[in-house]
C-alpha cells in the first residue's frame, strides 16, 4: 500500500539528519498525522495504542490551536472525534502530576453517559500519563465524591449541577484550574444550566484556557463566548454538510393508530436482528409502553428517559452498549451523550418538531465512516415537519410513485401492517396493563402536541399540494418483481378516479342533476385540465424546493466578526465565498424584487440574530418527556389591578439551582454534610501538615472574611493557637508576666487583711 499524500505513516520512524539543509527540507514537507503535531512520547504512545491512525478534520484543526494556548469555539457534527480533540492537548499541557493541590483540568458534560464516556477515553488515551481523573455525577454518593476531590485529582469530569453543589458544600476555590472544556455546549444551555455554568465560571481564574465544543451556534452560546473567553477562535467544520453521506434516510407514511404495528414491521422484517437500533419516542409514557409491547412480542430491549433513576439509566445503557440487548427505546434526553460506535439504525417513532433535533437524533449512527439508516414513521399531523426538515437540509422530497421505483418517502405494504395490527389487538385484549398504558400515552400525546412548536405555514401549504397519503409502496419493501406488480396493481385500483361524478354515472341523461353537472363541467373545463396536468407530473420533480446548499452560515459576517476576530473554515471555501451575495434572479420585469432568497428556510433554521428566534427564545429544541417538563415551559401570568393587564409572575427559582434530586435550593445553600464527613473520616486533623503550596483543598478554599469583626475574630483565633516549640524570649516573657500576676495577687491579699483589723479595733 502506497503512502497517502499529506499523511504520515505512524509505524514508520523518522530519521533526523545532522545536515541543516536536509532538516529544513524534511520540516518543510507537510504531514497531517499525529507525529507532526509535536506531541510528547507518552501522549503519542497512548494515541497509537488507542487505535487512532490519522486525525479527523476537527482534530487536525483544533489540536495545534489549543497547544498554542488559544481559546477555541469548535463546531462540528456529532461523531467527528471532538472528545479526543480536547483530551490530547490536555495531556500535553498537564503532562504529569504536581505537588500543587487542586485539579488543573475541568470537563463539563451535559449528561452522565457522556461524562462516563469522556472518563473512559481519558483512561484509554492517557494510560501512559501519570495523571489522575475523578468523575462528579448526580445520583452518586456525595461522600465518595468528597474523598475523590481530597485525593487531589488532576482532571475533574463532571455534570454542572452536582459539581456546583460540591463546590458550595466544600467551599472550593478553583484557583489552580488551567484548562476548562464545555463539551456539547449548546446542549448544556438547552438543558437550562445557564445559572450553574455562570456561577462556576465566576469561580474560575482569568488565566484559564477555555474550549467550547458544540454542534450548533445558538445566540446564548455566542454571548457566553463573548463574556467568558479571551480572544476566541471560531472553527467552523459544519458548513460542508449537516448529515454524513453514509447515512441513509427512509420515511414511511403511516396512520396514527398503525404506528406501533409499523414499528414491529420494521424491527421484524426490514432490520436485521443482529444490528443495534435506537428508537426515539415523544414522552416517557411512550417509552414504557413500547418497552412493554416489545417484551411481550419477544424482542429484547431496554429503555432510558429523563426521570429514570441514575443507577437504572447506567445499567440500561450498559446493557445496550455491551450488546446484550439490540434495541434501546429513549426520549430526546439521549439524543446526544450516548456513544455507541457500532450503532446501525435509528427509528423516529415520533417525528421531531425541529430539524436540528432530527440531525442530533440521527447523528447517533453512521459515525467514523460507518454506514447507517434512519427510519422515520410519519403520521398525518407530522407531515408538515417533514417538509420543514427537507427545507432545512436543502434536499428535494423524493416520493415513491407508481412510475418511479426509487424514493425515500413511501408506504409500508398494508398486508404487513394488518398482520401485526391484528396481533396487537389480541395482545391488548389479553393484557389489561397494555390497555391502561395505551390510554395514558394518548393523554400524554395530547399534552405533547400542545407543547410542540408549530411547523411553518409554508410547509402546511406545500403538504396539502403533495397529498402524501397517496404515495406508493416504499422501495425497501419491493423485494421481487411479483410483489412489485401486485403493489402496482393495488395502487392503480386505489388511485382510480372515474371521469364522471355519481350524479352523471347513476343519473339519467335528462335528469336535472345530470344536466346541472354537465353545465358545471363545461364552465370549469379549463380548470379541470390544469388540475389533471399538475397531478400527472411526478411530485418529486415539482417539489424540488431549492438547489442543495453546501456553504451554510448562521449569521452575517458582521455578527461573527463582532465576537470572533479569527474564523477558520475548511480550505475548500474561503470567507468571501461563504458570505458573497446571491445573484439577482433574471426576471422579465425589471422592477421585480424577490421576497426571499432560495435558501431562505435553511438560513431561518441556522441564523443567530433574528426576530423569530428572539420571540421563541422560551422554547427549547427539546420538548419535555414528562408532564412536569412540559408545564415548566409555560410562562405563568397573573392579573395586575394597577396596570389593568396580565403580567408575568417573577420566576420563583431566580437565584436558585436545581440539585440532582430535582429540588430547587438557594445558590448559596450549604448543609453540614461536608463537616460531618470530615468529622467521620478525621480529615481535618491533618490539615496543618500542608504548606502554602500544597495546602489541603478545604484550607485553600476556606471561607472568605470580608467584615472588620470577622477579620478581628480570625486574628484572635490565630493568637490562641500556640505552638509546642517556643523561643527563649517567649519563655522569659511568659515567666515575667506570671510573676507580675503573683505580686499583684499578694498585694491584694495584704490590703484586705489590714482593712479587716482596723474595723475590729473600731468595734
Amino acid at each position: 500500500m502506497g503512502d497517502i499524500p499529506g499523511f504520515a505513516d505512524p509505524n514508520k520512524a523518522v530519521e533526523i539528519s545532522n545536515d541543516d539543509d536536509a532538516w529544513k527540507k524534511k520540516s518543510a514537507k507537510k504531514s497531517g498525522g499525529f507525529q507532526s503535531m509535536n506531541l510528547s512520547h507518552n501522549v503519542l504512545k497512548g494515541i497509537i495504542k488507542r487505535g487512532y491512525k490519522q486525525p479527523t478534520p476537527i482534530q487536525r484543526k483544533t489540536i495545534p490551536l489549543i497547544l498554542e494556548g488559544r481559546d477555541v469555539v469548535a463546531m462540528a457534527r456529532t461523531g467527528s472525534g471532538k472528545t479526543a480533540a480536547f483530551l490530547i492537548p490536555m495531556f500535553e499541557r498537564l503532562k504529569a502530576r504536581t505537588s500543587k493541590a487542586g485539579a488543573r483540568g475541568l470537563v463539563f458534560s451535559p449528561t452522565r453517559e457522556l461524562a462516563l464516556q469522556t472518563l473512559k477515553f481519558f483512561k484509554e488515551i492517557g494510560r501512559f500519563m501519570n495523571l489522575k481523573a475523578a468523575v462528579i455525577l448526580g445520583g452518586d454518593s456525595m461522600e465518595d465524591q468528597f474523598s475523590a476531590i481530597h485525593g487531589n485529582p488532576d482532571v475533574i469530569v463532571a455534570t454542572p449541577g452536582r459539581f456546583l453543589h460540591v463546590c458550595i458544600e466544600m467551599e472550593l476555590k478553583l484557583n489552580n484550574i488551567e484548562y476548562v472544556v464545555f463539551d456539547e455546549a449548546d446542549r448544556l444551555f438547552e438543558m437550562g444550566l445557564t445559572e450553574q455554568l455562570t456561577e462556576v465560571v465566576s469561580r474560575l481564574p482569568d488565566s484559564r484556557q477555555t474550549l467550547l465544543f458544540s454542534a450548533t451556534l445558538p445566540k446564548v452560546l455566542v454571548e457566553f463566548a463573548k463574556a467568558g473567553l479571551s480572544d476566541p477562535v471560531l472553527l467552523r467544520l459544519d458548513v460542508e454538510s449537516k448529515l454524513p453521506d453514509e447515512l441513509k434516510l427512509e420515511f414511511f407514511i403511516v396512520r396514527p393508530e398503525e404506528k406501533l404495528a409499523a414499528l414491529l414491521v420494521l424491527l421484524q422484517t426490514v432490520i436485521d436482528s443482529k444490528q443495534q437500533t435506537v428508537i426515539f419516542a415523544a414522552t416517557k409514557y411512550h417509552v414504557e409502553y413500547i418497552h412493554s409491547v416489545l417484551d411481550l412480542v419477544g424482542i429484547t430491549n431496554t429503555y432510558i428517559y429523563s426521570n429514570l433513576d441514575p443507577s437504572a439509566r447506567k445499567i440500561h445503557a450498559a446493557k445496550f452498549g455491551t450488546g446484550k440487548v439490540k434495541v434501546l427505546v429513549v426520549t430526546d434526553v439521549a439524543a446526544r451523550g450516548i456513544d455507541i460506535p457500532a450503532l446501525d439504525n435509528v427509528i423516529n417513532f415520533n417525528f421531531p418538531a425541529k430539524p436540528k433535533l432530527f440531525v442530533h437524533r440521527v447523528g447517533r449512527c453512521a459515525r467514523a465512516g460507518r454506514s447507517g439508516i434512519a427510519y422515520s414513521l410519519i403520521a398525518s399531523d407530522e407531515q408538515a415537519y417533514l417538509v420543514d426538515l427537507h427545507l432545512f437540509l436543502g434536499r428535494p422530497l423524493s416520493i415513491a410513485t407508481l412510475k418511479k421505483k426509487e424514493g425515500t418517502i413511501g408506504r409500508i405494504p398494508q398486508d404487513l401492517v394488518d398482520e401485526h395490527l391484528s396481533s396487537l389487538i389480541v395482545l391488548h385484549e389479553n393484557q389489561l396493563d397494555l390497555t391502561s398504558a395505551q390510554t395514558t400515552i394518548e393523554n400524554a400525546y395530547k399534552k405533547y402536541v400542545k407543547s410542540r412548536p408549530a411547523a411553518s405555514s409554508d410547509s402546511h401549504r406545500r403538504i396539502k399540494q403533495l397529498n402524501l397519503s397517496n404515495c406508493a409502496v416504499h422501495p425497501a419493501f419491493r423485494t421481487n418483481g411479483d410483489e412489485y406488480h401486485r403493489d402496482l396493481l393495488l395502487d392503480q385500483i386505489r388511485n382510480y378516479r372515474p371521469n364522471g361524478t355519481i350524479f352523471e354515472i347513476c343519473g339519467k341523461n335528462k335528469s336535472p342533476e345530470y344536466l346541472m353537472m354537465k353545465k358545471k363541467r363545461l364552465a370549469d373545463k379549463h380548470k379541470i385540465e390544469l388540475f389533471r396536468q399538475r397531478h400527472e407530473t411526478d411530485p418529486d420533480e415539482s417539489e424540488s424546493f431549492h438547489e442543495p446548499v453546501t456553504s451554510l452560515t448562521e449569521s452575517s459576517k458582521e455578527d461573527i466578526e463582532g465576537t470572533f476576530k479569527s474564523v477558520i473554515v475548511p480550505k475548500k471555501r474561503k470567507m468571501e465565498q461563504l458570505y458573497k451575495k446571491a445573484k439577482k434572479p433574471k426576471t422579465v420585469d425589471e422592477v421585480y424584487i424577490p421576497y426571499a432568497p432560495k435558501d431562505h428556510h435553511t438560513e431561518q433554521g441556522l441564523i443567530v440574530n433574528n426576530f423569530h428566534n428572539e420571540a421563541n427564545k422560551v422554547q427549547f429544541d427539546l420538548t419535555g418527556d414528562s408532564e412536569e417538563a412540559m408545564n415548566s415551559s409555560h410562562v405563568k401570568k397573573k392579573w395586575d389591578r394597577k396596570k389593568k393587564k396580565m403580567v408575568g409572575v417573577e420566576n420563583p427559582r431566580k437565584g436558585k439551582i436545581k440539585t440532582e434530586s430535582g429540588a430547587w435550593i438557594p445558590a448559596t445553600y450549604k448543609s453540614d454534610r461536608y463537616a460531618q464527613w470530615k468529622e467521620k473520616t478525621k480529615t481535618g486533623a491533618n490539615d496543618d501538615d500542608y504548606g502554602d503550596e500544597g495546602s489541603a483543598p478545604q484550607d485553600v478554599n476556606g471561607p472568605r472574611r470580608h467584615t472588620h469583626w470577622a477579620k478581628h475574630n480570625e486574628k484572635e483565633k490565630l493568637k490562641k493557637r500556640s505552638s509546642d516549640m517556643k523561643s527563649m524570649d517567649q519563655i522569659l516573657k511568659a515567666r515575667e508576666i506570671a510573676e507580675r500576676k503573683k505580686r499583684k495577687q499578694k498585694k491584694g491579699k495584704g490590703k484586705g487583711k489590714s482593712k479587716g483589723k482596723g474595723r475590729r479595733n473600731k468595734r
